[in-house]
Formats: C-alpha cells, sequence, structure tokens
C-alpha cells in the first residue's frame, strides 16, 4: 500500500522508523513499567521503573525523496515496525487523582466538560494513539487511550497533557500514575464503584463515569475498545452498588463537606450559624440537602439564575431558601457564618483583596468565618487562608470526615474486589474477541470474490436472454451455499464467553485461517491503521 503524499514524511517515520535504530533493543517488560497500585484505604503510589524509548532514527535511514513511496509491506520486512501489527494497541490510563495529586495540581489540569470533544480529537491526533476518553471531576484528572505504542504513546499524552496545562513534566512526573491493559480496565471499574473515590462507595462518580459516555457518543476517537470500556464500567458500578450496598451510609463529597463544616464549628452555635450556598449544580443542591439532614432550617443561596434554585425550594417546601444573584455575592459572603462554594468557575471566585474587607462572623463561631470549597478549579483563592480570621478548607480536606466512616464500607469494598475481578475477565474476553474481527471480514470478502467470478462465469455460460428470475435464483444460490462453507468457520471465530470454546482456541484457528487462505489479516489492521491516521491528517 502507497503511502499519499498528502502525509507527511515526518509524521510516517514517526510512526515507523523511529525505533529501526533501536530493534536490537529488547522492548521493557511490564515488569519495569511504573505501576500503579492501591491498598485497602485507597491510597495510590507509583513505582517508578525504567522506560525506555527507542533513539531517533538517523538521517541516512530513509531519504527524503523515497520515504513517502516505501509501501507499508516493504517498511515491515525493513523495519522494527512491524510491532505494531505483532501486539495488540494497548488500553492506557495517565491520570492524577486525589491519592496523588494535591489540589493545586488537579486545577490546573482540569478540563471542563465541554472541552472534552476536543481534547479526545487533540489526543487522537498524536502519532502513536488511536482511541481517547477524559476523565475530570473535582477528584481526579485521568486520560484514558488506546496506543499504538505504549511507552511512546505514554511520552506523547505527557507532552500533550504539559503544553496544555502549562505544567512541566517533572512536575507532572512527580504525581502521575500510569496503568496499562488489565490494570487499566480494573482501575476504571474501581472508579466507577466508588472504590477508588476519597469518600469510599459515593454514587456521583457513576454517574461522572455516564456523562463520559454521553459527551463521547458521536465523538471521533472516543472508539470502539474506550467506549466499551466505559460502557462496561457503568455496568461494573450499577451491579457493585446492588450486590454489596457499598453506597448505603456512604457519604458524598457534598455531604462530607457539610460534616467537616459541623465538626469545626463550635456546639453551641450549631443551631445559629448562617450558611451560605454558592451555586446550584447537582454538588450545590447536595449540600442544602445534607444541611436539611443536619437541621438547618434557613439558609442563603447564590446562583447566576433563580431557576435551579426556584426548584430547590418547591422540592423542600418547609425551608426557608432565599435566592440572590452572583452580583450580590460578596455582600452575602460578609452575612454568612459559613460559605459552600461549588461553582464551575474557572477562576476564583474569593481572593484575599476582596475578602479582607467582609465584615466579621458572628461571635457564635468564635468571628471566625468558614469557607468550604468543595470545587476543582478551586473558588476560593490559597492566599484567603492568610488571613487571621478565615479558614479556607478545599476537597483534600475531607480526609478527616472520610476517615471516621470508612471501616463498615472497606469490608464492602473486598465484596466488590471480586465483583471487578469477574467483570474485568468478561471485558478482556470482549477485547480479545475482537482480535478476530480483521480475519472475519476478510475471510468473507475473500469469499464474496470468488462467488461473484463465478456467479458471472455461470451467468455468462447461461447466455443474455436470462430471465431475471432465474438470475435472482443463481445468485441467491450462491450466496446460499458461500453462506453455509462459511458458518463453522465463522462460528469458530467468535469467542464472547458464552460457550466452552477458549480464547486460545479461537486464536489458534483464526491463525490457520490466516494461513490457508493467505489472509494476511495483521498487515491489513496496519494498513487500516494507517489509513486512519492519513485522513486524520488529511483534515
Amino acid at each position: 500500500m502507497a503511502l499519499p503524499s498528502t502525509f507527511s514524511a515526518a509524521k510516517f517515520e514517526a510512526l515507523f522508523l523511529k525505533s529501526s535504530s533501536s530493534s536490537s533493543s529488547q522492548f521493557p517488560s511490564r515488569a519495569l513499567l511504573p505501576t500503579a497500585f492501591l491498598d485497602h484505604n485507597r491510597k495510590t503510589f507509583v513505582r517508578r521503573g525504567v522506560v525506555r524509548c527507542g533513539a531517533q532514527p538517523s538521517d541516512a535511514s530513509v531519504g527524503p525523496n523515497n520515504a513517502i513511496s516505501l509501501s507499508a509491506l516493504e517498511l515491515l520486512k525493513t523495519s522494527a515496525a512491524d510491532r505494531y501489527t505483532k501486539e495488540r494497541s494497548s488500553i492506557v490510563v495517565i491520570g492524577l487523582s486525589v491519592h496523588t495529586a494535591p489540589v493545586e495540581m488537579r486545577e490546573k489540569l482540569a478540563i471542563p466538560e465541554a472541552e472534552w470533544p476536543r481534547a479526545i480529537a487533540e489526543l487522537c491526533s498524536l502519532n502513536h494513539i488511536e482511541e481517547a476518553a477524559v476523565l475530570s471531576t473535582c477528584n481526579r484528572m485521568e486520560i484514558y487511550v488506546l496506543a499504538l505504542s505504549q511507552h511512546r504513546g505514554v511520552k506523547e499524552v505527557m507532552e500533550w497533557m504539559s503544553k496544555t496545562s502549562s505544567v512541566p513534566l517533572s512536575e507532572l512526573s512527580q504525581h502521575r500514575f500510569l496503568l496499562y491493559d488489565n490494570d487499566a480496565t480494573q482501575h476504571l471499574f474501581e472508579v466507577s464503584a466508588g472504590l477508588d473515590s476519597l469518600v469510599l462507595g459515593e454514587g456521583q462518580i457513576l454517574a461522572q463515569v455516564k456523562q463520559v459516555v454521553k459527551v463521547g457518543q458521536g465523538v471521533n476517537g472516543f472508539g470502539r475498545n474506550i467506549s466499551g470500556l466505559f460502557k462496561h464500567a457503568i455496568t461494573v458500578g450499577k451491579r457493585v452498588r446492588t450486590e454489596t450496598n457499598i453506597a448505603s451510609g456512604a457519604v458524598s463529597v457534598s455531604s462530607a463537606a457539610v460534616e467537616l463544616a459541623f465538626m469545626k464549628l463550635p456546639e453551641a452555635s450549631l443551631d445559629n450559624a448562617r450558611m451560605l450556598v454558592i451555586g446550584a449544580g447537582k454538588m450545590g443542591k447536595l449540600v442544602i440537602k445534607h444541611l436539611v439532614a443536619k437541621g438547618c432550617k434557613k439558609m442563603v443561596v447564590v446562583n447566576r439564575t433563580e431557576e435551579r434554585v426556584a426548584a430547590i425550594r418547591e422540592e423542600l417546601k418547609d425551608i426557608e431558601i432565599i435566592y440572590k444573584p452572583l452580583s450580590e455575592m460578596l455582600t452575602c459572603a460578609g452575612e454568612a457564618d459559613v460559605v459552600f462554594t461549588s461553582t464551575a468557575s474557572e477562576t476564583p471566585l474569593f481572593l484575599k483583596s476582596n475578602v479582607k474587607d467582609l465584615p466579621p462572623a458572628s461571635q457564635d463561631v468564635g468571628g471566625r468565618r468558614f469557607f468550604i470549597d468543595i470545587s476543582v478549579p478551586r473558588n476560593v483563592g490559597s492566599c484567603v487562608s492568610d488571613l487571621e480570621h478565615v479558614r479556607v478548607y478545599n476537597v483534600d480536606d475531607l480526609k478527616e470526615v472520610v476517615a471516621a466512616n470508612k471501616e463498615d464500607r472497606l469490608r464492602k469494598a473486598m465484596e466488590a474486589q471480586t465483583i471487578i475481578a469477574e467483570e474485568s475477565k468478561q471485558f478482556e474476553a470482549w477485547r480479545d474477541s475482537l482480535e478476530t474481527v480483521p480475519t472475519i471480514k476478510k475471510l468473507r470478502a475473500y469469499a464474496e470474490r470468488i462467488r461473484l467470478a463465478e456467479l458471472e462465469r455461470c451467468l455468462g455460460k447461461m447466455g443474455d436472454d436470462i430471465p431475471k428470475k432465474t438470475r435472482r435464483a443463481v445468485d441467491d444460490l450462491s450466496r446460499g451455499i458461500v453462506n453455509k462453507l462459511l458458518h463453522g468457520p465463522m462460528q469458530h471465530l467468535r469467542c464472547d464467553g458464552n460457550d466452552s470454546r477458549t480464547l486460545s482456541e479461537t486464536l489458534e484457528n483464526m491463525h490457520a485461517l490466516n494461513r490457508m487462505f493467505n489472509l494476511d489479516t495483521e498487515i491489513s489492521v496496519l494498513e487500516q491503521k494507517i489509513r486512519a491516521k492519513v485522513e486524520q491528517n488529511q483534515k
């Protein structure tokens, strides 16, 4: 397959020739690659290893005039690039979470939901990335990709993350975690089940995983493998919550924020403290509900529009909820003892310069105003905590609350791990079965070519005045024969876990058919990947 001239020589070399000078080096084993492990307390740490990237090709490896004209088949014979066809593309997750990185760094990397499609497109334009998804919440920012090459794909994604966030690569590497294939699958399943959350078993993360799928629908790059992974993760999240009741009694980030506020307030002030909630979205609404559960009968809610506040007021009819527009936010803060912030603002709402002039909080709470900020990026600037009469808490400070609620859910988490292990095997079996899809397509195409050739020969011998009914009958006959002959081989190329056939047997059948019919499936997969990159490069 000759590559069109629109496919630049530089990108061609990046895909196929970058490793030629290091082809004698062994690809690093998985044991040496950085791996993240999660203990029962869900604290993630990174074990660092040596990741060796291929050396840059010499200028003499491929000349500028003939680089583009070389066919993929010739390159496969002469370079080390054939590992792209020998090894299946890897699912990789590169991320930072509340367990590995402080909120100061996570907020720099946070990607708003509206920007997810753009991020997917940019990631998939990288040389070694085929598919991508973004999971960005207050507690984590994770990039999931299907990579043609593990270490080169990781290198490209890390550089992209550094470029878009302006965080140096060295700093990112200190806080990131990195997981491949089965480990990446299990991690997302644990995330969806609430096992990796700061608040073990919280339910909001499942809704966020669902949102990834919803936003990804129809987005080029949110492909079969990654979308399949997230859809399966939703199934796992639902099953874990149904079968283990891990969410029963579990606190959410919002409820933990309310709990933290009540822990810090003087006991005598709990009934009289003036509450302000800024933001009436999902998390803000949960804060309001948990304040009501704690006995609060009156609160002020600041939001851009009154519509959402009115809906909450209608739902909680016995509670006095006072709406104020965003323009009155500072005035309302000056009249509150506890301020909860949960907006999607990408810039701080409160800075030291505008908080220092606020009237002091009431003496019932000791004259100190509490800011409980559960937004990422943060709504309250870190400089505000320098003020003597103010106490600022963010999502990283919720660990104090969470520790008191963990013991029972840890027991349920052990039960959940059994479910996750089972579901991980099912997902990997499904993904393994995808390896036979190119062979199935090739075999059908091969049989169809023979059928059409023989049909034309037969009809030619029958003359030009064949009735349409006869022509249709002969065509149906040829199709029927081909379908019946292919039925057996096709059945032996399918392995979905519903029969006794093992994956190894299925793959043996696939390789046997490749040899018998000279289908060259592995090369056709590479061709498809090249064409996809070429088409992407042309846009």
